[in-house]
């Protein structure tokens, strides 16, 4: 059976190990790119929904698996779109989120509109959204200075530190950052990754609250996985 699976998560990558060697992992580029997996790696976009469909029919693919992140979904729109237009059923795996315990002081938010407007009580932000707030830098209030996480480095501004990271993150070193930056509030999405989940210990440790960033709706799909080990346990019925 010939698969393409749409990556770019932990998870994705697990899967991808696990995959034939007629088997393709797609991602979009932004992170690294994995040199030692069975498979064939693809690297790029397809042009939307009908790009997508087109790469479909034209590789003979099977079955399309989508295992993007849980806020990529444009990505996920594109691929449930594609698979109907090819014909080809459409997995995907959906990470569970996060739930909130009742030591949490959690405030969800909507979208930026949203999260400016419950941000300005507060004074020292860690955001931990991607690139989003890069877009924003020019906005920060006078009393305000942001520290920024994403995966690739930036130069930091007079009001905001960007750092490079990826997880999987220690949980004393998470102590110890939020300790040195003097963190006020927590911004993050609800990406339910194991991964990045200590941040969430230490605001909590700390009392301090979480703006979470809303999921965003996905579309249906021909079946849902909660699981790496559910999904695979499914493909391997289906792989001779």
């Amino acid at each position: 059976m010939k698969i393409l699976l749409l990556g770019g998560t932990t998870e994705a990558l697990a899967i991808a190990r696990q995959l034939p060697a007629e088997a393709c992992y797609s991602l979009a580029g932004l992170g690294r790119v994995p040199q030692d997996l069975p498979c064939q790696v693809r690297v790029g976009g397809y042009g939307g929904a009908a790009g997508l469909a087109t790469f479909l029919r034209a590789e003979g693919i099977e079955l399309l698996l989508d295992a993007t992140h849980p806020y990529a979904a444009q990505i996920s729109h594109n691929a449930a779109q594609a698979a109907t237009s090819a014909g080809i059923p459409c997995w995907a795996l959906r990470r569970p989120g996060w739930q909130a315990g009742p030591e949490d002081d959690w405030r969800e938010v909507a979208d930026w509109r949203e999260l400016q407007t419950a941000l300005a009580p507060f004074a020292r932000p860690f955001f931990t959204l991607g690139r989003e707030p890069l877009e924003h830098l020019n906005e920060i209030p006078d009393h305000q200075f942001w520290t920024l996480r994403l995966l690739d480095a930036h130069p930091s501004t007079a009001q905001a530190q960007i750092i490079a990271g990826r997880g999987p993150f220690a949980l004393d070193a998470e102590r110890t950052l939020f300790a040195q930056g003097n963190f006020d509030v927590l911004i993050s999405k609800n990406s339910g990754s194991a991964a990045t989940q200590p941040k969430l210990q230490v605001a909590r440790e700390r009392g301090l609250p979480v703006l979470i960033l809303r999921r965003p709706a996905l579309p249906a799909v021909d079946r849902e996985f909660a699981s790496v080990a559910e999904l695979l346990a499914a493909l391997a019925e289906e792989i001779p």
